[in-house]
C-alpha cells in the first residue's frame, strides 16, 4: 500500500494509491472516497464458497468480527480510495512480516492482500473465561505487509524490555507482538469493585504494546444517563 494520512492528526482518513490490478483488503463499511477503484464484498475467510461463509460466520460468532470484508482493486495505475474508520481517533500502519501481532476486536481497518488475520484459541481456561479481547478467541495475523489499526483516541506504543510485566485494563488494548505472553487478571479486589477498575492483560516478555488513550464503555456509562428513556 502507498498510503497518506489525510486530515488533522487526531481524526485523520488514510489515502491510499493503488496500482493497476493492486488490491487491499478493508474493513466493511470504511471507503470514504474512491477513483479508479473497484470494490467487492467477500467473505472474511480465506476460504472459498460455502465453506468460506461458514468459516467466517463462526469467526463473527467468537470473536465479534464482520462476517464479510471489502477487496479494493485498482483499475489503472494512480487509483485512489480514501477509507476511514467508524470510531473517533488516529490510525497507525503497522508492518508485519518481521512481527506478526494480536488484535482486540474492532482495530482492524485494512491490509495488504498479502496479509491475513486469523483466529486462534486462547492458551488457557482463565483468559478464555475473562479475555475482554476475544474471549476464548482471539485475532493473530499472518502473511508479510502493511497493517492498519485504528483506535478510540490516540495511540500510545509501550515498549516492554523482558524485565517487570506491564498491566493494561482490557478496554484500552489494541494489538501486542505475538511473541509476548500475557495473562488476564482482576486489578484489584473482588473484581475491581473497590478501586472501580476491572479487568487488565498483564503482558510479559520483550516486544510492544499498542494502546489506546479513551475507554468507549467509559464513555457510553457517562452518556446513559442523558439519554432519552422510553415510556
Amino acid at each position: 500500500m502507498n498510503l497518506r494520512m489525510i486530515g488533522d492528526s487526531d481524526n485523520p482518513l488514510v489515502q491510499v494509491t493503488l496500482a493497476k490490478g493492486e488490491q487491499i483488503k478493508l474493513e466493511s463499511g470504511a471507503m470514504v472516497y474512491m477513483q479508479d477503484v473497484v470494490l467487492e464484498g467477500t467473505t472474511n475467510s480465506d476460504k472459498k464458497g460455502l465453506g468460506g461463509f461458514l468459516k467466517a460466520a463462526a469467526r463473527s460468532a467468537v470473536s465479534g468480527e464482520n462476517v464479510f470484508i471489502t477487496v479494493a482493486t485498482g483499475q489503472n495505475d494512480g487509483a485512489v480510495i480514501g477509507i476511514a474508520p467508524s470510531t473517533v481517533g488516529c490510525i497507525k500502519k503497522l508492518e508485519v512480516g518481521p512481527v506478526q501481532y494480536r488484535l482486540n476486536t474492532g482495530v482492524f481497518l485494512a491490509c495488504d492482500n498479502t496479509v491475513s488475520y486469523n483466529v486462534v484459541s486462547q492458551k488457557s481456561v482463565t483468559k478464555a473465561i475473562f479475555g475482554g479481547t476475544g474471549g476464548f478467541f482471539i485475532m493473530e495475523t499472518t502473511g508479510s505487509g502493511d497493517l492498519l489499526v485504528n483506535a478510540f483516541g490516540d495511540l500510545v506504543e509501550l515498549n516492554l524490555q523482558g524485565g517487570k510485566p506491564l498491566a493494561i485494563d482490557n478496554e484500552h488494548v489494541v494489538a501486542w507482538d505475538s511473541n509476548l505472553d500475557y495473562n488476564i487478571r482482576v486489578a484489584s479486589g473482588t473484581f475491581g469493585f473497590t478501586s472501580g477498575e476491572g479487568l487488565v492483560n498483564e503482558f510479559s516478555g520483550t516486544g510492544k504494546v499498542l494502546i489506546q488513550t479513551r475507554n468507549v464503555h467509559n464513555l457510553a456509562n457517562i452518556l446513559i444517563p442523558f439519554l432519552p428513556k422510553s415510556t
